[in-house]
């Protein structure tokens, strides 16, 4: 059986919905860096949408959380936060969801339990373990997933934290997005191993690798993870393969691979395979994608016009929510 036909209609539209509003949400927010409405870093999701639709779909986010890097707009959105409270934030807008402080990289919810994006590469990897240490000393039912790109693994913080998150078995799973380029650099020149989901095992913790232009291969691995991590804590680990369509950011014109390299990956879209999979199932239509199509077109364009006419920050918001240390 098919896992498109094993999951059914109601999860794959899910699924399908989710990265078809990450592709044109992150369309639209570079067609408006192009304009200059957007300034600053901003580091675009499109071609990896698979990852974070299928991991954060087989989520209860009542219990669960999800802690990212600068990459992070496309797990906002599959979260279910707002497209508008998001492109408010791209814009430094006040009605941005980190009040136009963050920009594209510190996309946070507390209510979604979205804990950020973080600028910083590794960062998040630390706290994301710390979170996963706040669930099991309150014995709660949580799991905690922590995403960071190919770049980001050979930072110290990485492996303090497995070793940490092992020696406590912790409910947390790591994710490393590899979309092949840690900026502007073939991950394989700057990493001995290449088989990344191997590293995990220098802490027994168990690794694999995905393909990340799999939906369903990503979603249907996550739920028997999540469960097997509900019903006895461990750490696990994930080399989730993927594919960054543009360049690192928006200021990248990505010119270390070739337009070759670039088709060959989008003949893998993951939208456009989950679509003919379920087109052969008969759970979708033509009509009806194109009527999706254009709904999400619609919100994009919401959540543009939404922080155009959103107030900019007032100047004594500067000194709201920072920490000082008496």
């Amino acid at each position: 059986m098919s896992l498109v036909k094993k999951y059914g209609k109601e999860t794959t539209l899910s699924l399908l919905r989710n990265m078809l509003l990450m592709r044109r949400f992150e369309e639209k927010a570079g067609q408006m860096y192009g304009l200059r409405k957007i300034g600053g870093f901003c580091h675009l999701y499109i071609g990896q949408e698979a990852v974070a639709a299928g991991t954060i779909g087989a989520l209860d986010l009542k219990s669960d959380y999800i802690i990212g890097g600068y990459r992070d707009h496309g797990h906002a959105l599959a979260v279910g936060m707002d497209p508008k409270a998001i492109m408010a934030e791209l814009y430094g807008k006040a009605t941005g969801c980190s009040k136009g402080k963050g920009g594209s990289m510190h996309m946070y919810s507390a209510e979604k339990h979205m804990l950020g994006g973080n600028g910083i590469v590794g960062s998040q990897i630390p706290v994301g373990t710390g979170v996963a240490w706040k669930i099991k000393y309150m014995e709660e039912n949580g799991v905690v997933l922590c995403y960071f790109g190919d770049g980001a693994i050979h930072q110290g913080a990485f492996h303090e934290s497995l070793n940490l998150a092992k020696i406590h078995d912790l409910p947390i799973i790591y994710i490393v997005e590899n979309n092949q380029y840690g900026m502007g650099t073939d991950f394989k020149r700057v990493s001995a191993v290449h088989d990344l989901a191997q590293m995990g095992y220098a802490y027994d913790i168990p690794g694999k690798q995905l393909n990340g232009m799999q939906v369903m291969e990503v979603y249907d691995e996550f739920v028997n993870a999540v469960k097997s991590i509900r019903e006895k804590p461990h750490p696990l680990f994930y080399e989730i393969k993927t594919y960054r369509y543009r360049g690192h950011s928006m200021s990248d014109p990505a010119k270390y691979r070739t337009p070759e390299e670039l088709e060959e990956y989008k003949q893998q879209d993951p939208i456009s395979i989950l679509l003919k999979q379920m087109q052969e199932e008969k759970l979708i239509t033509e009509k009806e994608y194109k009527k999706m199509d254009n709904d999400i077109k619609a919100i994009c364009d919401e959540s543009v016009d939404f922080a155009e006419k959103s107030p900019e920050p007032e100047l004594s918001a500067l000194y709201e929510d920072v920490f000082a240390e008496a």
